[in-house]
């Protein structure tokens, strides 16, 4: 999607810092972090939300989960991490592009926001 940030990102016309990228995902460090440890997860391929995801992207959904929990081992989070998806307007969702938010490294209170 043209006007996308993130898949600017994903498909590197904006340069950016990957914490690990593949041929599926890119993850980087949120410009605005929230936590000591935060970490976006974006598909490559642009899905605007979580209401927006499609039978066709069940294998994509499952690989980002388990990809969210190798990243956490790697970024060092062994006393526990918040995995957040932020889905339209009252969840402020900012960007129109499906992603995770890995925080961690600090005592998380609840309930959230």
């Amino acid at each position: 999607m043209a006007d996308c940030i993130f898949c600017a990102i994903a498909g590197h016309d904006i340069p950016t810092e990957a914490v690990y990228e593949d041929d599926k995902i890119i993850c980087f460090h949120d410009l605005e972090p929230q936590a000591p440890v935060h970490v976006l997860v974006i598909p490559k391929k642009h899905i605007s939300s979580l209401d927006a995801v499609t039978e066709e992207d069940r294998e994509l959904m499952g690989y980002i989960m388990f990809k969210i929990h190798e990243l956490a081992a790697d970024l060092g989070l062994e006393n526990g991490y918040r995995v957040v998806i932020n889905n339209g307007e009252d969840a402020f969702q900012t960007v129109k592009h499906l992603h995770f938010h890995i925080l961690g490294k600090r005592k998380l209170t609840w309930p959230p926001g």
